[in-house]
């Protein structure tokens, strides 16, 4: 979001901050009000010598009475940057005293209070062009913002000033006329709120233009070479490959079908062959400081493994390549062992950095992932040492070409240099001994990178993203045939419910940790995690699944619903501590929670036979059409979802039961193709009387639920001729329908 008055006016504040001189200071190092939050990240700070106060009521008061700014620090656990920052000046003494003297500091975990994030968020992307964690912001007592920015070093930095500096000037501009200056945060507040308050609802969306100037924006982003969109850093933008794949399938242009795919499939074994995979451990960082994806940013997120394993699994459908599957496997296998606490539920993180293994009181980036020559060849046998270091590109000198910072010195990325077949050429190997080689050698050198200090694990539990990997682990067990999958989603979703659910209240936890939730689960929660019920739903055919998936979109309707413009507010609206209320408009690094809420709407109304909620989805789109119109590549996933709301999605219907002749046959022929817009039942005795007392249509079916299984191909529940023959039922079901218009 860019609003240029709210810009000016922060930069004018941003300007006369070089007016006055930084005072020296002294400060002792004691615990904090941090150390008894649930936060990772907030108690990662509990013992800096800053009298940091959480985000509520005891801060704002002293505020108030005090009559002093607030310095608002927001970032999270594994962020790279916020460590940094924290190092350098949160462990300052001087700078502690200066903040603890003049400033009210407060820090917030991003990943625990969006809705905050988010408002700060808006403030500094407009009034610097740009966002990012840390993320320092100067606030009034009242909360309103008038000077915002990220990382800052402790000392003026290349035309940058230091954070000794910002303060300074701060304080002395706060002293000076705080009546001015929260006269311009107001201002500041007025512009925001007038740029993000809500439209009325949008005229009906020229679907297939959309999809077309989506597809080209998208087009033109594309990095033929290596793949992926844009340029360095290259982030994976999971939402833009869901556009694709959807594009591919139902495009009514052969060539834009073919182009999108192309741009998919090449990406995608590009990302799986760069150093942003790790290449023993399984699993995807966070994003590439480079164009060719071999430079990662070590961090690990849930959300990224969730969706980038989706997108490998969706690319299987599309083609049974064995390095898409194998892909997708090793990052739901990392996620098993690595990232799945005992009792169910996901964790959130692990960090970029870790401890050096020569002297582990210091970190650094990636350490535990990096490797000279030297010790590769000290775990490695002859025979597969030369063929390890030429696959994976290592080299004696380190083969990090751009290091500005001198990170990396001598030290090697493993990145897929060559392929399998490159690599048997060159050793006068067959691929299959080859590969062999490579196998036991990745065993040999994960098993010595197994002894090394491991990064930090925020082992929170989020809700959204344990929705999102929810998705991945139901659809990795239809699509790849492996019931252990299948498990686990179930084991997660029972933990959600147990453990993040009040079913007396219908409402859900944003996160937990060590046993202590919060209550504020905010519209992605409800989104993603309705998304992933869906997906176990259409997986195991547990109606518990589902009928929970109906409870929570009757509470998200509730809670976060527009009634008059349509479209998902963030937040529930009733914490007057956050200034704004918002509607994400943007397919980011997560998906915006009514992008999510279109395709579970319109999934929701051709199971459950409602109506009312098709068309729901049809204006929560339309609530967003200005956005649409503006740059459809902006809401990618909002775009692919808009098929759905072009008449009602195809309905497969499977009668008989689980082990019934035939019920596993014709459910595969679903889950091994790609139907973007279908939804899935099957009716059994055990799930029957659920559907007969919900969905009318289904009384009708004839009652029969034994040997052999039948299916239903339907539209707006008008069927096809029932059959019990795969091969019609294949035809039923890729029988070619006109694309959305």
């Amino acid at each position: 979001m860019r609003l240029s008055c709210a810009a000016l006016l922060a930069l004018a504040l941003a300007g006369a901050l070089w007016a006055a001189d930084a005072p020296a200071a002294s400060g002792a190092s004691r615990p904090n009000r941090l150390l008894h939050e649930k936060s990772p990240y907030l108690r990662q700070h509990a013992y800096n010598p800053v009298d940091w106060y959480p985000w509520g009521a005891e801060a704002f008061e002293k505020a108030r009475r005090e009559n002093k700014p607030i310095f608002l620090s927001i970032g999270y656990s594994t962020c790279h940057w916020c460590h940094v920052m924290a190092a350098e000046s949160f462990s300052d003494p001087a700078i502690a005293q200066l903040l603890n003297e003049k400033f009210v500091s407060i820090k917030v975990d991003r990943e625990e209070r969006p809705d905050v994030d988010q408002v700060y968020l808006t403030y500094v992307e407009a009034a610097t062009g740009a966002g990012g964690w840390p993320m320092s912001v100067w606030l009034t007592p009242d909360l309103k913002p008038f000077v915002g920015g990220t990382y800052f070093p402790p000392e003026d930095r290349g035309g940058q000033p230091g954070f000794k500096t910002m303060l300074t000037r701060i304080a002395a501009l706060w002293a000076a006329d705080p009546k001015q200056v929260a006269a311009q945060a107001e201002s500041v507040l007025q512009a925001l709120r007038a740029g993000t308050q809500a439209a009325g609802p949008g005229a009906a969306l020229p679907i297939a233009a959309l999809r077309h100037r989506a597809f080209k924006e998208t087009a033109e982003s594309y990095d033929p070479v290596h793949g992926g969109f844009g340029h360095a850093p290259k982030f994976p933008h999971p939402a833009a490959f869901e556009l694709l794949f959807d594009l591919a399938a139902t495009s009514p242009d052969a060539a834009e079908r073919s182009e999108a795919l192309k741009m998919a499939h090449q990406s995608l074994r590009a990302m799986a062959a760069g150093g942003i995979h790790d290449q023993l451990g399984g699993g995807f960082h966070r994003y590439a400081t480079d164009e060719e994806w071999r430079v990662p940013h070590f961090e690990k997120m849930l959300y990224d493994q969730a969706q980038v394993a989706n997108l490998y699994l969706t690319a299987v459908q599309f083609s049974p390549d064995p390095g898409f599957v194998a892909t997708a496997r090793d990052i739901l296998d990392y996620v098993q062992h690595g990232m799945t606490d005992p009792a169910g539920g996901f964790y959130a993180a692990e960090d970029a950095d870790s401890p050096l293994s020569a002297d582990p009181p210091r970190h650094g980036e990636g350490a535990m992932y990096l490797w000279t020559q030297p010790e590769i060849e000290a775990v490695l046998g002859a025979e597969s040492r030369a063929v390890f270091i030429f696959h994976y590109g290592v080299q004696a000198e380190g083969n990090v070409a751009s290091d500005p910072e001198g990170v990396f010195v001598h030290q090697n990325i493993l990145y897929r240099a060559h392929s399998v077949a490159e690599t048997a050429a060159h050793f006068h190997l067959t691929e299959t001994a080859a590969q062999t080689l490579l196998a036991g050698a990745s065993r040999q050198l994960l098993t010595a990178r197994a002894q090394r200090p491991r990064p930090l694990r925020d082992e929170k539990i989020v809700t959204a993203w344990n929705g999102l990997m929810l998705s991945a682990f139901a659809r990795a067990a239809q699509i790849l045939g492996d019931e252990s999958y299948a498990a686990t989603a179930t084991h997660a979703a029972e933990f959600l419910q147990a453990r993040l659910y009040d079913p007396a209240t219908g409402r859900l936890a944003r996160s937990s940790y060590a046993g202590r939730r919060d209550e504020a689960g905010f519209a992605a929660d409800y989104a993603f995690l309705i998304q992933g019920l869906l997906d176990l739903y259409e997986t195991t055919f547990d109606v518990r699944w589902l009928d929970w998936a109906v409870r929570l979109q009757e509470k998200q309707n509730e809670l976060f619903g527009d009634a008059a413009a349509g479209g998902y507010f963030t937040t529930a609206g009733t914490d007057a501590s956050v200034l704004l209320r918002l509607k994400e408009d943007y397919d980011d690094a997560e998906p915006a929670p009514s992008s999510v809420a279109v395709r579970n709407l319109a999934r929701l109304a051709g199971i459950m036979h409602r109506p009312e909620w098709h068309d729901l989805a049809v204006k929560t789109a339309g609530a967003f059409s200005a956005q649409l119109d503006r740059s459809p590549s902006s809401l990618p996933l909002m775009v692919a979802a808009l098929g759905w709301i072009e008449g009602s999605p195809q309905q497969i219907i499977i009668q008989g039961g689980a082990n019934a002749a035939g019920t596993r046959e014709l459910t595969s022929e679903v889950w091994h193709r790609f139907l973007p817009r279908h939804v899935l039942l099957r009716i059994d005795r055990t799930s029957r009387p659920f559907f007969n007392a919900q969905v009318p249509f289904v009384v009708a079916l004839p009652n029969d639920t034994d040997d052999p299984a039948t299916a239903y191909v339907c539209e707006n529940y008008v069927c096809q001729l029932p059959t019990r023959d795969p091969v019609v039922f294949v035809k039923l079901l890729t029988r070619a329908k006109p694309d959305a218009r």
